[in-house]
């Protein structure tokens, strides 16, 4: 479903030269699934799901989804996924319903089709009660389910997550968590990126530790307790982390002496 091989994203920077945000990164997920991307702020997650959701143009490497490649057939690449973020904006003057009538649309979806896809969306996600109600109105957790509501109006086969937690009380981002997992048992393959570790623990059926643009581990969360004899998920990213710090650290001192 997804496809990530050795993608790679640098900028340049006037004060540090090139910096890379993605240092060659190959993954896959499949439908059915939950893969978390999990790392500190500055891993590079949110720059991987800018690729897939074609906002960003990769510096090299390839990523298709549900066969289709972001670089080359981006347009049909949009319509094989839903985006939701903390970042993703709700418009004031808009209601629930107005809002997610106005991304089918932009789907192409017809009025019939859209209005029932709309009516089971309002039902599952409970929105009934904000159904007509201003952007502008809406407290954060409404404005988070107008989110999911209109990421997932074209039923798409792939969902992305992108710190969508963050901000969120805990009865909100319990209830976000709830959705993704029922999503996840209606078959879609969905990219969970964050970096609360209880979160990968909870939800996530495979795991990608990220920092400074590379993959450290990647596997389920039991193959890397046993892979890197460590029961404590949270003292092993640690570790990972630090191992990855102390190595670079090492590397750049050797260059600097040259």
């Amino acid at each position: 479903m997804i496809h990530v091989r050795q993608l790679t994203k640098s900028y340049a920077d006037l004060r540090r030269g090139q910096f890379v945000a993605l240092a060659g990164i190959s993954f896959d997920a499949v439908p059915g699934e939950i893969y978390g991307l999990l790392g500190p702020n500055g891993a590079g997650k949110t720059s991987a799901l800018r690729i897939l959701s074609t906002v960003l143009r990769p510096t090299s490497g390839q990523a298709t989804v549900n066969g289709y490649d972001v670089l080359t057939q981006p347009s049909l690449v949009r319509h094989q996924i839903g985006f939701v973020s903390t970042n993703t904006a709700v418009y004031d003057r808009m209601t629930a319903w107005e809002m997610v009538e106005y991304f089918g649309r932009l789907y192409g979806l017809s009025p019939e089709p859209l209005r029932e896809r709309m009516e089971q969306i309002f039902d599952r996600l409970q929105m009934r009660e904000i159904r007509d109600l201003l952007g502008a109105k809406m407290s954060t957790g409404m404005k988070q389910k107008v989110s999911i509501a209109r990421a997932l109006v074209h039923d798409p086969p792939v969902l992305i997550f992108d710190e969508a937690t963050a901000g969120l009380d805990v009865l909100v981002a319990r209830a976000l968590l709830k959705t993704v997992g029922q999503l996840r048992d209606q078959g879609k393959c969905i990219i969970f990126s964050t970096h609360i570790m209880r979160e990968v623990e909870r939800l996530c059926d495979r795991v990608a530790i990220m920092h400074r643009g590379h993959i450290l581990a990647e596997g389920t969360l039991a193959e890397l307790r046993d892979r890197y004899h460590e029961s404590d998920f949270e003292e092993l990213f640690f570790a990972l982390i630090s191992q990855h710090d102390g190595e670079s650290s090492r590397a750049a001192s050797y260059m600097a002496a040259l």
